[in-house]
Order: C-alpha cells, then structure tokens, then sequence
C-alpha cells in the first residue's frame, strides 16, 4: 500500500511541471489574443483555466496589453471579469495610467468605472493627468478632470500638468484649450518649476500670446 502511494505521488510530481508550463502557455496566449483584439480566443482561454492578471515578459497582463493597442470590447470583457485596472508592468504602466497618457478614452473611462487609482503614478513620478496634458489629449484631460485627480501635482521633473502643457506643448490651439481646462477646473497657476519659472514666464518666453492671456487673466504671475 505504502509503494502504490509513493508511486502515485511520484507521478503526480513528474507532471507538475508540465500542468504548470501548460498553464503559462495559456496566459502566454491569452495576453497576445487580448493585444491581436481576439475576444473570443480570449474568452476561451479565460475559461480555460488561464489566469486573468497573469503577466507576459514585459510584466503587463491581458488588459493592459489590449489597452496598448487600443481594443475596447477586449478590455471591457476583462475589466467586467475582474481584470486589475491598477497592475503594473515592468515600467510602471497601468492600464488606467496607459489609457490616460494616450489618450484611449473609452479605456480610460472603462478603468475609471472600476475604480482606478488617482493617485497613482508613472515611472516620472506623474499622474495620468500630466501626460495627457504633455501629449495635447483635450478629451483625455476634460475625462480626468472631471475626477477627483489631483490638478497640482508634481512629477519628478518638478512639473504640474499646467507646466507640462505650457513647456512641452508648441502653443498652439491644442495645448492652449488644455491651458484653459486646467486654469478653468482650479489648477494653481502660480506653481512653479525648480528654477522658480511659473506656467506664466515659461508661455511669455516662448510667445504663447492665447497661453499668457488665460494666465494672466487667472491672476498667474
């Protein structure tokens, strides 16, 4: 009795690794469905047995591989079984901050239903709000300002979403309505860079005239 049973638990451990390479197989596969917008391979190999939040070699899971590619119906059938709008990847990303930096709105209002994280932040130390105002997103900063999002907060190069739409922006209409956003929805205007350059002296400077009028009607110095 005791040689059967050491013999069956034998077994049991010589297959173990293969059910494990198995399953890693499967969540392999399934993150590059959800990134090819393959829904139903995706689905199939959910029910499989592949775990949602599993991770591919670059540390990002199924939604946040479909958010990078932008698959909306792929990214709200996993968000609607649980998929973790928060994970991050290797670099920081998070579906949630992903879809904000580039601007996949439905995505972005996807994971914001699902209770994503405001204050979270990327590898430069910034919400998903400065990047969205560094990349000229209007619809993206409207989404975020609309939440409860910080609108002053400092990334790691010592700008706010303000600064990062006057300095890195090129003055024209894009970037000067997402001024107006932010001065609108109660940014500081007076918050100032490391050198002590606020939002006003860095648009003077570069002769962003729609950029000055705004901030300078909203009291910046």
């Amino acid at each position: 009795m005791k040689r059967a049973a050491l013999a069956a638990l034998l077994l049991l451990v010589s297959v173990m690794p293969g059910f494990a390479q198995q399953g890693k197989d499967k969540e392999r596969d399934m993150i590059a469905a959800a990134e090819r917008d393959e829904l139903a391979a995706v689905r199939g190999l959910l029910a499989d047995g592949a775990r949602i939040d599993a991770r591919d070699q670059r540390g990002r899971t199924a939604l946040l591989a479909a958010t990078h590619r932008n698959r909306v119906e792929v990214a709200r059938f996993l968000i609607q079984e649980g998929a973790d709008v928060n994970a991050k990847d290797f670099i920081q990303d998070t579906p949630f901050l992903y879809a904000g930096a580039e601007g996949r709105n439905d995505i972005l209002k996807l994971t914001l239903a699902a209770g994503a994280n405001l204050k979270d932040t990327n590898r430069y130390g910034g919400t998903a709000l400065i990047p969205a105002a560094h990349h000229g997103h209007v619809e993206t900063v409207k989404i975020l300002l609309s939440t409860a999002i910080d609108k002053d907060h400092v990334n790691n190069l010592g700008w706010t979403a303000l600064l990062e739409a006057v300095i890195l922006g090129d003055g024209g209409a894009t970037h000067t309505e997402i001024v107006r956003l932010l001065v609108a929805a109660g940014a500081n205007v007076n918050v100032a860079d490391r050198d002590g350059a606020t939002p006003l002296a860095h648009a003077k400077r570069a002769k962003y005239a729609g950029m000055v009028r705004i901030l300078s009607g909203a009291g910046a110095k």
